[in-house]
C-alpha cells in the first residue's frame, strides 16, 4: 500500500504532456485530491515553461534560473504533516520576534509578524492599483517567505491554496480543521456577524457560515492581534483601535469565520474559466476581481474577494490589515499562481503585461488617480523595513528569473 504522502510522478495524471520536466522537479501529490481542471492546465504548461526558459537561457538572460535550481511551492495539502507544522513553528516564530517598523507610526506594531501587516495597511491604496496587485503582492509574499526561512529557520517555502480541494467543506479541511497541521480552526459562534456585504452583487452578502468569533483550535488560538481596524474596514462589533488610522495596539483574538459561501466562489470551474476566457490581462485583472459581477452565480464574488474572505473575519475581512491572519499569504499564493500560468500560456506576450486604465481596467477605489500617473516602467517596489532590496515593478512580473535571480520558482 502507498503511503499517504508517497510522491506521485504519473504518467496518468500528465496524459499528453512531455513530462521531461518531471525528471528535474519532484512532484508530490496528495492521493486524497484528484486532480482538478486547473491542476491539469497547470502540468499541460510546464512544457510551455521548459520552453521558455530554455529560449531564455540560450539569450543568457535567465539570471541563473533553471528547472534544476527553481524553488516549489506546494499545495498544504500535498505537504506532510511534518512540512506543516515546520511553516506552522516558523510562522509563530515571526510572532516572537522584535518588530522592525518604526515604533513612531506603528506603536502597534509588536512583533516581526506585524511589521507585514503595518506595511500592508500603510500602503493599501498603492498595493491594490492595477499596475501594484500582482507585482507587489508577489514581492510581498517573497519577502515573507524570507523571513520565515532566513529569521526563523523554516526550511521550506510558502505554500498555497487550492480553493477547489476546500471548497465543499473548509472547515474540516487540512488548512481549517484545528489540529496541530492546520493553519488554525475556525471561529466560535458568533449570532451577531451576519457576513460581508457586497454592494451591486446578487446575492448582496457572503453570509456567515457560522463562525465569527476568536478561533479556539489549532496553533493560532492564543494569537494576539493588535494592529487595526482601520477606517477602510467592513468589521463590525470590533473595539476601534485608540488611532484612527489603525496604527496603534489594540490586543484582541484572532476571528474567524471559516465560509463556504465564500470559497464556491473559487472553484476549479471558476479559476478555469479565468484562465481560458482573457486573453489581455484586462479581462483577467476584472475576472478575478469579480468586475463586472458574473451573472446566473450563485457565489459571484470574483475570485480575489472569495479567497479573502473564506477565513473572515477579523482581521482578515479588513482588506488593509488582511494579512494579520497567516491565512492571507496562502490566499495570494493562490492568486499569483493563476497570474503565473495565465502569463505562461503566452510568456512572450504575457510576461510584461500590465494593466491598464484606458484599456478598460481598474482596480475601482485604489488609488486610480494617482496610478494613472505612473509608469510601470519607471516604478520601484520598496518594500521599507521588510526587505532591504527594492526592486523594479516589471522584474517581478518574471518569476523565472526576474529581479537578478530573486524569483525562481514553480507552483506544483
Amino acid at each position: 500500500m502507498k503511503t499517504f504522502w508517497s510522491a506521485l510522478i504519473l504518467p496518468c495524471l500528465l496524459a499528453g504532456v512531455d513530462a521531461d520536466w518531471t525528471t528535474k522537479i519532484k512532484v508530490v501529490r496528495n492521493p486524497a485530491y484528484k486532480l482538478d481542471v486547473v491542476d491539469i492546465l497547470a502540468n499541460a504548461t510546464m512544457a510551455k515553461v521548459e520552453a521558455y526558459l530554455e529560449r531564455k537561457i540560450a539569450a543568457g538572460k535567465n539570471n541563473g534560473c533553471t528547472l534544476d535550481t527553481v524553488v516549489v511551492r506546494q499545495e498544504w495539502s500535498d505537504m506532510t504533516n511534518e512540512q506543516r507544522q515546520e511553516y506552522v513553528a516558523a510562522v509563530t516564530c515571526l510572532m516572537k520576534r522584535p518588530s522592525k517598523a518604526p515604533k513612531s507610526r506603528f506603536p502597534g506594531a509588536l512583533n516581526r509578524f506585524d511589521d507585514f501587516v503595518a506595511y500592508h495597511m500603510s500602503h493599501a491604496a498603492e498595493l491594490h492599483d492595477t499596475i501594484h496587485l500582482f507585482p507587489a503582492h508577489k514581492q510581498f509574499v517573497w519577502a515573507y517567505e524570507q523571513a520565515l526561512r532566513n529569521e526563523c529557520g523554516y526550511t521550506g517555502y510558502q505554500p498555497y491554496m487550492n480553493y477547489d480541494r476546500y471548497a465543499q467543506d473548509p472547515i474540516h479541511s487540512p488548512m481549517f480543521n484545528g489540529n496541530a497541521s492546520s493553519m488554525g480552526g475556525n471561529g466560535a459562534p458568533d449570532p451577531t456577524y451576519k457576513g460581508i456585504a457586497q454592494s451591486g452583487r446578487t446575492p448582496n452578502i457572503i453570509a456567515s457560515g457560522g463562525g465569527g468569533g476568536c478561533v479556539t483550535e489549532g496553533p493560532f488560538k492564543d494569537m494576539v492581534v493588535s494592529l487595526g481596524p482601520t477606517s477602510m474596514s467592513p468589521i463590525r462589533g470590533i473595539t476601534k483601535n485608540p488611532k484612527s488610522d489603525g496604527t496603534a495596539s489594540n490586543p484582541r483574538c484572532l476571528r474567524r469565520d471559516v465560509n463556504r459561501n465564500a470559497a464556491l466562489g473559487a472553484t476549479a470551474a471558476h479559476a478555469y474559466s479565468l484562465l481560458t476566457s482573457n486573453n489581455n490581462i484586462n479581462g483577467f485583472y476584472n475576472q478575478l476581481l469579480g468586475t463586472p459581477p458574473p451573472k446566473n452565480d450563485p457565489y459571484p464574488w470574483g475570485i480575489h474577494t472569495a479567497g479573502h474572505y473564506i477565513h473572515a473575519h477579523d482581521p482578515g475581512a479588513d482588506p488593509a490589515t488582511s494579512p494579520g491572519d497567516p491565512v492571507f499569504y496562502f490566499h495570494h499564493g493562490a492568486v499569483d499562481r493563476l497570474w503565473w500560468i495565465w502569463q505562461m500560456q503566452d510568456p512572450e506576450n504575457r510576461i510584461n503585461a500590465w494593466v491598464d486604465f484606458t484599456g478598460g481596467g481598474g482596480h475601482t477605489g485604489h488609488g486610480r488617480k494617482r496610478q494613472s500617473k505612473l509608469d510601470p516602467w519607471k516604478t520601484v517596489i520598496d518594500l521599507e523595513w521588510l526587505t532591504d532590496k527594492s526592486i523594479p515593478l516589471m522584474e517581478a512580473h518574471d518569476q523565472l528569473g526576474g529581479a537578478g535571480g530573486q524569483f525562481c520558482y514553480v507552483y506544483i
